[in-house]
């Protein structure tokens, strides 16, 4: 997710949090961000009780691991944007900020 990390100056400029969710554990993450260079935005851990958010969100599959999905969460809670990729593509920020300008 380095892309995100080069654009959070954007993410700040509309006052927009950007997380990190995976369903693997604490240290797999840690492992993972490490290995991208590190990130600027926290890297959460929906581990245990296991995918609970992920399925929550309608983005976990059978198999036990989450889709990779874009879920844009305006400020009172309401799902705006919901963008499920390939799970080998990486997701471009460009098209969620434009959501996000548009929602302010």
């Amino acid at each position: 997710m380095p892309a995100f990390n080069q654009a959070l100056p954007e993410f700040d400029r509309l006052n927009t949090q950007v997380l990190g969710i995976s369903v693997d554990s604490v240290p797999c993450n840690t492992a993972w961000e490490a290995s991208l260079g590190d990130l600027n935005y926290p890297l959460l851990s929906d581990f245990w009780p296991h995918g609970q958010v992920a399925q929550l969100y309608g983005v976990l599959r059978t198999e036990g691991y989450a889709e990779r999905a874009l879920i844009g969460i305006d400020k009172t809670g309401k799902i705006r944007y919901i963008d499920v990729h390939n799970i080998a593509d990486v997701p471009d920020p460009g098209p969620v900020l434009q959501e996000i300008a548009a929602w302010k």
